[in-house]
């Protein structure tokens, strides 16, 4: 029988892209209680429930399961800092947040996409967690775009949309990856023997499966491309310039090297932009918050997408 390592089980589940939920109810002291949570799905019309699933070893377990309800309030693109006010152990959280007693009586946050107030209908065995499936008593639809989360980081629909956007403009695009692993990045090294990040010219909408098939034909190893990272405008050239965030398999490249970006070659890095790309990813990875540059290969700005949790 194959032995399955749960870490590595829990990065490829997290390849799954879902919103952010805070779950919220109130203990037997009623004391408001919540945590951050993106395993919620909906499950029924009629009857209207839903569920989310809560891991045994969390410390609000024997508060949820004996609880008469609870609600799920799914974030919105702006709520990152709730998200993560929620994920960690923040005393007074509820204080940081605009919030009211929901019609069944679990609290709601105000902002939010969308809040649903439910009653526990019930519970049922999940292994490691436990599956709390709600009955919608109430609810309400903020109409907003909720905040996206994949891999480790938050993202926003119009954020990325406006990435693609600016990408897709022209005919031919020079589409790059900033490729990680395990601390590391991989850079080319060219025919000045300066170093670079691997980029290709892809024509038309191949975007992300094209940068996939070139980094996986280039490299020789498993490549997943993530989240876009940097777009610009090469003025010298006129090309539109794309960068994604990208992840390698185990093994050694057929091309380039791994740096770890604690100790990059910036004095051999081929272009100022390229350095500057590097660099910026170094810091950002070191914090864990990593954002979307839009500009020319000169000035631009940074747009904050959010922190990993």
């Amino acid at each position: 029988m194959t032995t399955i390592d749960p870490r590595t089980l829990r990065d490829a589940f997290g390849a799954f892209l879902t919103g952010v939920t805070v779950v919220t109810t109130y203990s037997q002291d009623e004391e408001p209680i919540g945590f951050t949570a993106n395993s919620f799905t909906s499950v029924s019309l009629d009857p209207p429930l839903l569920l989310v699933c809560l891991a045994r070893t969390s410390r609000n377990f024997e508060t949820l399961t004996n609880a008469k309800g609870f609600a799920v309030n799914i974030l919105s693109e702006g709520q990152k800092e709730v998200s993560n006010t929620f994920a960690r152990p923040v005393e007074n959280r509820f204080a940081q947040v605009d919030w009211q007693k929901g019609p069944h009586g679990s609290p709601v946050f105000s902002d939010v996409a969308a809040w649903f107030d439910c009653s526990l209908h019930k519970i049922t065995d999940g292994g490691d967690h436990v599956i709390l499936i709600g009955k919608v008593e109430a609810f309400a639809n903020g109409l907003s775009n909720g905040l996206g989360y994949a891999r480790g980081t938050y993202f926003t629909a119009s954020l990325t949309g406006q990435a693609v956007s600016a990408a897709a403009s022209d005919s031919d695009v020079m589409v790059g990856g900033v490729v990680e692993r395990d601390g590391e990045i991989l850079l080319l090294e060219n025919e000045t023997d300066k170093f670079e990040l691997p980029e290709s010219i892809i024509t038309g909408a191949a975007g992300p499966d094209g940068l996939h098939d070139y980094l996986t034909m280039t490299t020789g190893l498993p490549i997943s491309v993530g989240q876009i990272y940097s777009v610009y405008e090469n003025r010298a050239s006129g090309r539109q310039h794309i960068v994604y965030r990208c992840t390698a398999g185990n093994g050694v490249p057929k091309a380039g090297q791994f740096f770890s970006i604690k100790d990059l070659p910036i004095a051999r890095i081929a272009t100022p932009t390229t350095g500057d790309i590097v660099q910026r990813f170094a810091a950002e990875s070191s914090i864990g918050n990593f954002g979307v540059y839009f500009g020319t290969e000169r000035t631009g700005k940074v747009h904050q997408i959010g922190r990993k949790v």
